[in-house]
């Protein structure tokens, strides 16, 4: 059975989606990628080309604009709302907060994993799972775009439901010494039918003639309180969406250009290999002679009108190289990479800079806005799991909620803000609680510090403001 078959718009991304890890991987990876990425000049020998290769200088612009957007959205803590530690619910979302995937990550290093999959190839995945024999608890396992491998939906009751899920698995098998670490591969499918949803895990099983087969090695229907799951208890993410779709690479561009800064780099450094050192010539001298070049060696000669000289590279062309490079970094400057761009020698006003990176900003702000979403429904899902609602979509709209941040500016108050703010709350036109989350998204008050504490600072300190109760 073909029960590793993908999608169609799997195999149409794929080969962007590898391209990008390579990128993003550095340029061990790209280099890797051989004429991939470098094509070979005409009639370039193997020892030619890996020279060609090894020359080349990969300037990894795009994997710094990634870790300088994931700073961006993570400069400021997601917006988190779970139910009252104190009950039964909300001390299993706290608990799930603190140790997400049962291996002791956070649910907000969890989002910045995502973000980042989301950033570089556009499409991540979460598995909401529950163990039943350890914990007794809700888990959550990221999947990679190139990990699910296929998908369908289908039109149940009037909605667009997810009836099929096929993820790819890496996981530890027996053999081997007890130091040593095996990992075979899975095919994990969950599908949705009349009786709920099931769950099937494919292993290789041998090779006939050219085609491996898949066997079945388990099967199963996950039960929550005694029944079958109404739904596959997958999120998918996506730098526009949260829908099964492949969404495009929000890097894609900056890519591209990436990778054709490195080309020119190599042809640059390859002419520069050949032409940058003068080279010796002679004329008139005896040919079974040996002539060394230095500071101590003189050529001498008793030939009449013999001459001797160097041949210097004259001319625009590795300036052209030069200049094309140039533009490309300069390019990926437009398309997101700001922080490599070089600096300004002229002032500029913060203004005009905030106005500069609006697009930036408005690719970042729609992707933290679907990626906030998606992560919004894996704690629904946690949730659901912990309480007694029939089903997902029963449950109440803000029971749980998470907003990545979506203010990117780096400038703080300046003093007359923050004079306007106190006294527009010494005239009664703000709360005490508005004026404090004023200055606290302002950088003037440390993120983790709630209101009912600063409050109770600023009374020891001054004792003209009041502690709220």
């Amino acid at each position: 059975m073909n029960v590793n078959a993908t999608h169609p718009d799997y195999d149409a991304a794929l080969p962007i989606w590898l391209r990008a890890r390579d990128v993003m991987a550095g340029e061990d990876a790209v280099k890797s990628g051989g004429e991939k990425y470098l094509p070979r000049l005409e009639a370039q020998t193997d020892e030619e080309y890996a020279a060609y290769l090894a020359r080349g200088t990969f300037f990894n612009a795009a994997g710094r604009t990634a870790d300088g957007f994931v700073g961006l959205l993570f400069r400021r803590d997601p917006t988190v709302r779970v139910p009252d530690p104190t009950t039964g619910l909300g001390s299993a979302l706290s608990g799930f907060l603190n140790d997400a995937d049962m291996a002791g990550m956070t649910f907000a290093s969890y989002a910045r994993a995502v973000v980042r999959e989301v950033l570089v190839v556009g499409r991540a995945g979460s598995l909401v799972d529950w163990d039943g024999e350890g914990e007794h608890r809700a888990f959550v396992t990221q999947c990679k775009a190139e990990d699910i491998l296929n998908w369908r939906v289908e039109r149940v009751a009037g909605r667009n439901v997810l009836t099929l899920l096929v993820l790819h698995e890496w996981v530890r098998v027996a053999g081997g010494d007890v130091y040593e670490t095996k990992l075979g591969e899975q095919v994990r499918v969950l599908r949705l039918g009349v009786d709920g949803c099931q769950v099937e895990v494919w292993r290789p099983g041998p090779v006939d003639g050219r085609r491996r087969d898949w066997v079945m090695v388990e099967s199963r229907t996950p039960l929550r309180l005694g029944r079958p799951l109404p739904l596959i208890p997958f999120v998918f993410h996506g730098s526009n969406h949260s829908l099964p779709g492949v969404d495009r690479l929000p890097l894609g561009d900056v890519i591209t250009v990436n990778l054709d800064h490195f080309r020119l780099n190599a042809d640059y450094r390859h002419g520069m290999h050949f032409t940058a050192l003068p080279t010796a010539w002679v004329c008139g001298f005896d040919k079974s002679s040996t002539l060394r070049i230095g500071s101590s060696t003189a050529w001498v000669t008793e030939t009449p009108g013999a001459t001797a000289g160097f041949l210097e590279f004259r001319g625009d062309g590795l300036e052209t190289f030069e200049r094309a490079m140039d533009r490309d970094e300069r390019l990926m400057a437009i398309l997101g990479a700001r922080m490599l761009e070089s600096e300004k020698r002229t002032a500029e006003t913060q203004a005009a800079i905030e106005l500069r990176m609006t697009g930036e900003h408005s690719v970042l702000g729609a992707l933290a806005g679907a990626v906030s979403v998606g992560l919004t429904n894996v704690l629904r899902w946690v949730y659901w799991w912990n309480s007694t609602e029939a089903r997902p979509e029963d449950l109440t709209g803000g029971a749980v909620t998470f907003v990545l941040n979506v203010d990117y500016s780096v400038r703080g108050l300046t003093s007359a803000d923050m004079n306007a703010v106190v006294q527009a709350w010494q005239n009664g036109a703000l709360s005490q609680d508005t004026m404090l989350d004023i200055f606290r998204r302002g950088e003037v008050i440390a993120p983790g510090r709630t209101n009912e504490q600063e409050a109770r600072l600023i009374a020891l300190g001054t004792g003209k403001l009041g502690i709220k109760n």
